[in-house]
């Protein structure tokens, strides 16, 4: 593969990341395309902005990902005035 094609590609894995990080799925992508190229899946990776402006994209550990999908999801909201949060 030639220089051009080599850092194409890695523009274009680049995008897919930053897309991803966001929590968003990349259009035109499958879970399966994105397993087949080596990424992570939505949710997998975060953003984070440090205070000088830089963006860092740091992954999530394999155990607070499975303590994600294996925590219950309280979906009952009380919305009484007299019920302090």
């Amino acid at each position: 593969m030639c220089w051009a094609c080599q850092e194409s590609d890695r523009e274009r894995m680049w995008a897919l990341i930053d897309i991803i990080s966001m929590g968003e799925m990349p259009a035109g992508h499958t879970a399966e395309d994105l397993r087949q190229m080596g990424l992570p899946q939505p949710g997998e990776i975060y953003r984070e902005e440090q205070p000088d402006g830089t963006i860092l994209i740091r992954q999530h550990s394999p155990s607070e990902i499975a303590a994600k999908k294996t925590a219950p999801q309280n979906v009952f909201v009380c919305d009484s005035p007299d019920q302090k949060n």
